[in-house]
């Protein structure tokens, strides 16, 4: 089988796709054919590592189904083939992104410096509305 997209080791046994119509402008042609493509990858049965495939369900949201396929549609174009590449392209995108490793955060504290100057900052605010008053009573 060929490999689909080669550094993440994904081939045609792991797709499946489905054709339906498209919806919106097009005129005839939407009503005649069956241009959108529906492209449904098993998280579960593909040879990915845990990890990435964890971190494809969090970057993937709503297009994961509960029974753990992945699901992209695309029908930006007009004929079935363009949109299959589309499909293609957006799962390579979606896979690139899950398979690169995200920074651990660290925590910091602020420096004495930026405390300070915050500190500062909020008692020259304070002093200038504390010297905005309401109306003098001159009686």
């Amino acid at each position: 089988m060929p490999r689909v997209i080669p550094e993440l080791d994904l081939d045609d046994r792991d797709l499946a796709w489905r054709f339906v119509r498209a919806s919106g402008p097009g005129g005839q042609n939407v009503n005649k054919v069956s241009t959108s493509v529906e492209l449904r990858v098993d998280l579960g049965a593909t040879r990915l590592e845990p990890e990435i495939v964890e971190r494809l369900k969090a970057i993937a949201g709503k297009r994961v189904s509960g029974e753990g396929h992945l699901i992209v549609e695309s029908s930006r174009h007009r004929t079935q083939e363009m949109n299959r590449k589309d499909a293609l392209e957006k799962l390579a995108q979606l896979l690139r992104a899950a398979r690169h490793k995200p920074k651990p955060r660290r925590a910091t504290k602020p420096t004495k410096g930026s405390k300070r100057r915050r500190l500062e900052s909020k008692a020259a605010r304070a002093t200038v509305k504390a010297t905005r008053g309401g109306p003098i009573d001159l009686d």
